[in-house]
């Protein structure tokens, strides 16, 4: 980032961007430097460096609201960028709603809780270093099982960025992180079947991160059991969801949720706060202040402090998640869920989203099922937020008193997410943070498979 681009330099621009007529105004700055590289079957086949820094002014006029962009710094590219932001607002349409947030106070102990969201050993890491985390992923695969027959490849990708945000109410300030990923893809062959595994871990701190032997071996691990798999009679039974898929049934879940659908009445969870919405083990945060985690951040996209949210405590709706332009439409406070891009108004998102794990391990809770369906990967998308009717495309492994039969594909699992979520029997131990929405092992009360 240019040296120019102080939190002070950035005020002045707010400042300037008020006295031309702005009655509030936010800039936010973003300095990001992200580095990738691909290999398949031991050699290297793409690498790409790329460092870019962008910077969005927000302005509000008595209700109207308007953004613009710029990656120019200079005098002339600013004077612009504000005069062509107040114009445009002068242009839409007034929206009471539209405000920007006042100063909360903040916990003493927030203020000083070591996030560690930035690793100095990521930007410090040589290219041969990061080619050679995911040549290892890719050997670790391709060695572990002789049926591991070809690669989709491996990939280790790093990411350094620096924020900096400052409104007219003196919401704001600045922070970095780091991220460093490794994913690898092999193919398991038996015959005239092949089946594809795929694994990763991604995390803020280097030393946090899985190692490439135990991502490779994940990897293959989950294209072997693939294979031999084969459709099974339609029926109704207990299903399992593992972690990785229990995780995408949290990414539906928050479309319900989410304070923009709640507004606009596309949610079956309008008007139920303080409802039992689901069986009491479930207890559902949304965290944006879990050490290291990818989705921690001191403070939101709007300036506004960053906070553990209960959306769900043991089975009760106890919040949404919404950012300052929901609340005001729900009369609700903000959660501190605020995202957004250079341009564009703020939008409501995830900082570390997960359902708290229960007291069972995997093992214990797939050795309970007399007969039913252990969920290993989604396909597609079937979720509707309006009525909460789920339908998705799946495979796994078909589970008979408490024994592995045979692996499933091609099937499709339905329900409804209210009935799912209130039929929980069983949540696992097992979770881990490997992006923003984790869960563990659930096993629900029934769905209904549609195969044969």
């Amino acid at each position: 980032m240019s040296r120019q681009v102080t939190r002070d330099w950035i005020a002045s621009i707010v400042e300037r961007a008020c006295q031309s007529g702005a009655t509030d105004a936010e800039v936010l700055a973003v300095s990001t430097q992200e580095f990738s590289v691909e290999i398949r079957m031991g050699a290297v086949e793409k690498v790409q460096e790329a460092g870019s820094f962008g910077l969005g002014l927000r302005v509000l006029l008595d209700g109207r609201q308007a953004s613009c962009s710029t990656s120019d710094v200079s005098e002339a590219a600013i004077t612009e960028l504000i005069a062509n932001a107040v114009e445009m607002a002068r242009s839409t349409s007034i929206d009471d709603a539209a405000i920007l947030p006042e100063p909360e106070p903040m916990d003493p102990q927030q203020d000083s809780l070591p996030l560690s969201l930035f690793d100095p050993a990521i930007p410090r890491m040589e290219t041969g270093e990061k080619i050679q985390l995911a040549l290892r992923a890719e050997d670790a695969a391709r060695s572990s099982d002789p049926r591991i027959a070809n690669s989709e490849g491996a990939a280790c990708t790093t990411i350094e960025r620096n924020v900096l945000l400052h409104t007219s109410r003196g919401l704001g300030g600045q922070y970095s992180t780091t991220q460093c990923g490794l994913a690898v893809a092999p193919i398991a062959r038996d015959h005239d079947q092949m089946q594809v595994g795929y694994w990763n871990d991604r995390q803020c701190q280097l030393a946090a991160l899985a190692s490439p032997e135990e991502i490779g071996q994940e990897a293959a691990r989950r294209a072997i059991r693939k294979l031999g798999a084969r459709k099974i009679r339609t029926c109704t039974v207990p299903v399992i969801f593992e972690a990785e898929a229990a995780a995408a049934l949290l990414r539906d879940l928050f479309e319900a949720v989410n304070g923009a659908a709640v507004f606009r009445r596309a949610s079956f969870l309008v008007g139920q706060l303080g409802e039992l919405v689901a069986s009491p083990l479930v207890t559902i945060i949304d965290d944006g202040l879990l050490p290291g985690a990818i989705g921690s951040r001191p403070f939101d996209g709007e300036g506004c402090p960053t906070r553990r949210t209960l959306v769900i405590e043991q089975g009760h709706l106890r919040h949404y998640l919404l950012n300052t332009y929901t609340g005001r439409k729900l009369q609700l406070p903000t959660t501190g869920n605020a995202v957004r891009s250079l341009t564009g108004p703020p939008m409501v998102g995830v900082s570390n989203f997960h359902l708290a794990p229960g007291a069972f391990t995997p093992t214990e809770i797939v050795a309970t099922l007399d007969r039913g369906l252990y969920v290993t990967d989604l396909i597609g998308f079937g979720f509707n937020p309006v009525t909460g009717d789920y339908s998705r495309g799946a495979a796994g492994w078909w589970i008979e008193r408490g024994e592995w039969i045979h692996p499933v594909e091609e099937v499709t699992i339905a329900g409804n997410l209210r009935e799912m979520l209130r039929g929980i029997e069983q949540v696992g131990n097992d979770l881990h943070f490997r992006g923003k929405i984790a869960a563990p092992t659930l096993r629900l009360e029934q769905m209904s498979v549609s195969g044969t």
